[in-house]
């Protein structure tokens, strides 16, 4: 989101420092550290996206049976549940 923000391709209502755990606490979300078993899902992925990011979102959500957020239809090619 940092990035998106930076490159000027995301908008918030607020500084990220506040919206992100604005929006955590009200959606009941809770932070997912990246553990050795994410980066190595990442390595076994196919090369459908390119981004490094991208990747190893789809490999978390696939380690740890989760969506992801996004309108990004390449996460459906790996398996990956997405909302939006």
């Amino acid at each position: 989101m940092a990035i998106k923000i930076s490159l000027g391709k995301l908008k918030l209502t607020g500084p990220l420092e506040r919206f992100i755990p604005d929006q955590f606490a009200a959606n009941g979300f809770r932070e997912l550290p990246i553990g050795f078993r994410h980066v190595s899902r990442v390595s076994r992925l196919p090369f459908h996206h390119r981004d490094p990011f991208d990747r190893l979102l789809a490999a978390q959500a696939l380690e740890e049976d989760l969506a992801v957020v996004s309108a990004d239809r390449v996460f459906s090619a790996y398996g990956v549940t997405r909302i939006w």
